[in-house]
């Protein structure tokens, strides 16, 4: 059994598919549009639940907003297998993120609304929680003083905590001692570590930076040599949340017993597997689907 926390945001996702990004001052017809749950927080959060088993325990620490988006946002979690006991309702909107596709890639305007009163100083069953996990996952999206908090609170308490700087911000190097995987891609791994060849950053870290590469897969040092772990070839119909994906994967693999190498070839499937449907959360997958494609192994059969 894993019982896993994660921390962070809970947001509504307003997604355009378009063929022509407008210039300043234009209007363009998009093809379609699609209103789905997301949030970093919440789309890990699902990665987990979808992969879980019922003997499993994920929780889900945030808030959403007094808004019409609220409680269609918590009831999509609690569809995802997940617990929301300690999902707070604050007097805001909830989060939203503006998300554009075109040309097969992404671009993402975000406004934290609810996610931004994230506040750990009224806390009191919520600590309770975090010390029976087996692991803590957090990202950018709620404030850093309380990533700050809950990482301090787990490395007092020994309890491991994943750690994803997205979206990067100045304050990221801050987390770094109090955590024990960082999962940063190429760009917030060089705004993280400026001026720093990827090999040499690596080795500063081993066993503990993990840096995702889009196409070309995974990276991390070993302690003894840098490990590429190679993605598996596909023509994406949409890269949103293939990054969640990937840290839910890979969070729930290590709480396995999996080593990093095979957790994340665990999450490099799962991630591959979300990128072949639409939304954030649309494409990520059941264990069912994982275990129907030919990259799994039986080694990943969890109890």
């Amino acid at each position: 059994m894993s019982n896993i926390v994660i921390i962070g945001s809970i947001s509504m996702d307003l997604v355009m598919v378009t063929n022509r990004i407008a210039e300043e001052g234009e209007t363009v017809f998009g093809e379609s549009f699609f209103m789905v749950p997301g949030g970093k927080g919440a789309n890990q959060a699902v990665a987990v639940g979808r992969l879980s088993s019922p003997k499993d325990h994920i929780s889900v620490l945030g808030a959403v907003g007094e808004d019409s988006f609220g409680p269609i946002l918590l009831e999509n979690l609690k569809a995802n297998h997940l617990h929301v006991n300690h999902v707070g309702t604050v007097p805001s909107s909830s989060g939203i993120a503006q998300i554009t596709l075109f040309n097969q890639d992404n671009r993402i305007i975000y406004c934290p609304g609810a996610n931004g009163l994230v506040t750990t100083s009224n806390w009191s069953e919520e600590w309770q929680v975090i010390a029976e996990a087996d692991l803590v996952i957090l990202q950018n999206e709620i404030p850093h003083q309380e990533n700050m908090a809950i990482v301090r609170y787990c490395h007092q308490k020994g309890i491991k905590v994943l750690y994803n700087p997205a979206p990067a911000r100045e304050t990221d190097s801050e987390m770094i001692p109090f955590v024990d995987f960082v999962t940063p891609n190429q760009h917030e791994c060089q705004a993280l570590f400026p001026n720093q060849e990827l090999a040499e950053t690596l080795r500063n870290y081993p066993n503990k930076l993990i840096v995702t590469l889009g196409k070309k897969g995974v990276t991390y040092f070993d302690g003894q040599e840098v490990q590429v772990i190679p993605a598996i070839k596909t023509e994406a119909k949409d890269t949103t949340g293939a990054g969640d994906t990937f840290n839910g994967a890979f969070g729930l693999a290590l709480t396995k017993q999996l080593s990093i190498t095979e957790a994340l070839k665990f999450a490099i499937l799962a991630s591959h597997l979300s990128v072949q449907k639409f939304g954030a959360q649309g494409g990520m997958p059941t264990i069912d689907e994982m275990k129907g494609h030919p990259e799994y192994v039986k080694r990943w059969d969890f109890e």
